[in-house]
């Protein structure tokens, strides 16, 4: 995002839509996206067929939506830590969510890669209390997110009627 120029006056609504439209954002919320979509077909499927597709596209989007998270969470606290409301909870409370969706999905990856792509298995033989435990987190993490969100639409909203 390119500073504006010296002695130049910007809103805040526009900080906030050059913040919107930044690239390492926009890489989140698309990776966001194919995850979400794709934990939501692997999940009916296999509940409905016994079988898991677009499992290695949801694998590895996994990984790079870990890599995107982590260096846009350290950017985003390092910019808003001093700030306190209720954003500021919820935000929390949606970065734990992720870091447990990330975390879980990770050990569910290692286990399709030992599985699949080194043993050469049919399908992998993931833990349900893992997999469980990775469904709720990704759940949470869509429910904190959205409502980190509207918190602070809501907050700027006040401090700029």
């Amino acid at each position: 995002m390119a500073a504006p120029h010296a002695g130049t006056v910007v809103s805040i609504a526009e900080l906030r839509a050059r913040r919107l439209r930044a690239p390492l954002l926009l890489t989140l919320w698309g990776l966001l996206a194919l995850e979400a979509a794709g934990g939501f077909v692997i999940f009916v499927a296999r509940l409905a067929a016994g079988s898991t597709p677009g499992e290695a596209l949801h694998v590895a989007a996994g990984v790079a939506l870990t890599i995107v998270y982590v260096v846009y969470q350290w950017r985003h606290w390092l910019r808003v830590r001093p700030q306190r409301g209720l954003h500021f909870v919820v935000g929390v409370l949606a970065a734990f969510s992720m870091a447990l969706a990330n975390l879980t999905g990770l050990a569910l990856g290692f286990v399709w890669w030992r599985d699949r792509v080194v043993g050469h298995a049919t399908a992998a033989g993931y833990p349900p209390s893992l997999s469980a435990v990775h469904n709720i987190g990704s759940m949470l993490v869509l429910t904190f997110a959205g409502a980190h969100i509207a918190a602070v639409l809501m907050r700027d909203r006040r401090l700029n009627p």
